[in-house]
């Protein structure tokens, strides 16, 4: 199966092509720019490089969120107007989900933060366990320093909520915090299309019609409406 996936959730922007286990490009960008101005030409750069058109594409993945919320839309709307075009399906992504499986190495407590404004950071919890990652708790958003109260172990922060906020993590936990390398930062589309890939060969995809970024908190402009 060759599958291209895409990553806007947070500044930067990521889109690979994956066919099989095989990944056969990636073209990664980090810049302040809204990912609108470059995610169709890196998409068209990525199958040229691939020596494929979007004809050949047998699926889709994309991250579903948390993230930006801006860039989520940016993202999705993208691949879900590609797979209606073309007639594929669809696979969303947790982007914490990759985040903790781009250091699924790690014998600890795999912690990813992605930064969601307002001092806070979405965040779950995963373990590699048997060969597989599984989550241990739900995604939520919360202040960095009420995202470690109840840890009394090793554990490895990835994300770049873990970078902004790695002073508050080392002040609460000490010895028993750890933080992935500067690469393992920035969530590579590469990884968003492996992890799909098994739901892809279990036919478990998304309904393109209804699919929608998982935001986990209201936008300002949802709040400020609210409060009227």
């Amino acid at each position: 199966m060759r599958i291209l996936a895409v990553d806007t959730s947070t500044t930067s922007c990521s889109v690979a092509i994956l066919e099989k286990a095989s990944l056969l490009t990636e073209c990664t960008l980090n810049r302040e720019e809204t990912h609108a101005k470059h995610l169709m030409d890196m998409i068209n750069t990525t199958l040229s490089m691939s020596g494929h058109n979007i004809s050949d594409i047998d699926g889709f993945a994309v991250t579903r969120g948390p993230g930006s919320f801006t860039g989520l839309r940016i993202g999705i709307s993208t691949v879900k107007g590609l797979a209606a075009a073309s007639g594929r399906p669809i696979v969303g992504v947790s982007s914490l989900e990759a985040l903790a499986f781009q250091v699924s190495f790690s014998p600890d407590l795999i912690c990813p933060l992605l930064d969601a404004r307002r001092g806070e950071v979405y965040y779950s919890r995963y373990r590699f366990i048997n060969g597989q990652l599984k989550r241990q708790i739900k995604e939520r958003v919360i202040h960095p320093d009420h995202a470690v109260d109840d840890l009394d172990e090793p554990c490895l922060f990835v994300g770049n909520g873990a970078l902004l906020h790695k002073a508050i993590l080392m002040e609460k936990l000490g010895k028993l915090a750890s933080f992935a390398p500067v690469i393992q930062n920035t969530i590579r589309a590469s990884t968003v299309a492996y992890l799909s890939m098994v739901k892809f060969e279990s036919d478990d995809t998304n309904d393109i019609g209804e699919f929608q970024p998982s935001y986990i908190r209201k936008s300002d402009a949802e709040l400020h409406l609210k409060n009227l």
